[in-house]
């Protein structure tokens, strides 16, 4: 293991601050934290599709701050949350940079609605599954605590990671909702990443509940090294859940060993072809799984996934003009616009390695 993956071992016990405060404030600072790959694969074109891609989420965000659009997803707090990482991830801060408007915007929306139990769900939201919203939205609170000195952030964290660890259930993972008896990897994942980055700003995560969610998703591998979507149905693998598999691992601090290796392996035949954008059902959730899973491995994996995943996206854009401004952003007809969008930015920023959830 390198001494850079050592260090994020060690970030997983209480009492280490996250470097999100740390996140760029100029020029100069932005290029010191920014991976030696991100200024040489972020290319001029990619980094004009991340600003066009910036100003068009900014330009959808209601007034109570929460991004969304159509009927199934309204008021949705995960396509919130990944809206509000997207910002983050291009070093806008709360009430700091072009963008801290709209990340103030998205934490006091999400403040709003952390419910007396600690669930974070929206009441006039139609999700089915409302700890899928949860496990982003305490993600998204986490990459922002230490940030500002607003102590709701911290109170809000403690009851999301309560009752995290309170709905986990007897085959070790999570579910849709916080009393499911079953679990699946899919919402699993979306929880583990958000203990993960709870603990790196100090909040105390059992360390049990860890390693109950890691023997749960190891259980989920299938022998070709994808993983299954739920122990009880013993499905075959596909690329968006054994991206979310390894991630889950790697999120637990296990970056390298068999299972690793083997999903890692998994996820290589199922490499972009560059320029061409080949969407179908999530699409976006898969890739930004699989996206981290690379920058995560680091080396020759992710010198060949970035730039195919980066010029498929870029293939995928859809540009049109407000005004004098040109704007651009990325359909999706699964959850809604503002989700693709906010999924294929953090794609492309993720060599920018301000987001902690995302540092090697």
């Amino acid at each position: 293991m390198s001494a850079r993956k050592r260090l994020l071992v060690i970030a997983l016990f209480p009492g280490f601050m996250g470097t999100s405060a740390a996140i760029a404030q100029s020029p100069e600072k932005r290029d010191q934290s920014t991976d030696a790959s991100g200024r040489r694969l972020v290319t001029q074109p990619t980094q004009q599709a991340i600003t066009q891609g910036l100003a068009w989420l900014a330009s959808r965000q209601h007034e109570d701050g929460s991004f969304w659009s159509g009927q199934n997803y309204r008021k949705e707090v995960a396509v919130t949350a990944l809206a509000g990482m997207a910002f983050i991830a291009d070093g806008h801060l709360p009430n700091k940079g072009r963008y801290g408007r709209e990340v103030s915007k998205a934490v006091e929306f999400l403040l709003s609605c952390v419910q007396p139990n600690g669930l974070i769900v929206d009441r006039e939201s139609a999700s089915s599954g409302p700890m899928y919203g949860h496990g982003f939205s305490t993600l998204f609170l986490a990459e922002v605590y230490g940030t500002t000195t607003d102590d709701r952030i911290r109170k809000s964290l403690v009851s999301a990671v309560n009752l995290i660890v309170a709905s986990q259930n007897e085959e070790g993972g999570w579910r849709y909702h916080p009393d499911s008896a079953e679990a699946d990897i899919s919402v699993t994942v979306s929880q583990v990443m958000a203990l993960r980055a709870a603990r790196n700003c100090g909040i105390a995560v059992p360390k049990q509940t860890i390693d109950r969610a890691v023997d749960y998703v190891k259980r989920c591998q299938n022998a070709d090294g994808g993983f299954m979507y739920q122990l009880t149905r013993r499905g075959e693998s596909g690329f968006p859940r054994s991206a979310a598999g390894v991630v889950a691992l790697q999120s637990a601090g296990i970056y390298d060993g068999r299972e690793v290796e083997k999903g890692l392996a998994y996820l290589t035949r199922h490499t972009p072809r560059p320029g061409v954008f080949r969407y179908q059902s999530y699409y976006f959730y898969g890739h930004y799984y699989g996206t981290q899973a690379m920058w995560q491995a680091g080396g020759d994996m992710w010198e060949r996934w970035y730039p195919a995943i980066r010029d498929e996206l870029l293939s995928g854009q859809k540009n049109m003009m407000a005004g004098q401004k040109p704007l651009a952003f990325w359909a999706d007809a699964t959850v809604c616009d503002e989700y693709g969008t906010a999924m294929a930015l953090l794609v492309l920023q993720m060599p920018n390695n301000y987001l902690p959830i995302f540092q090697r």
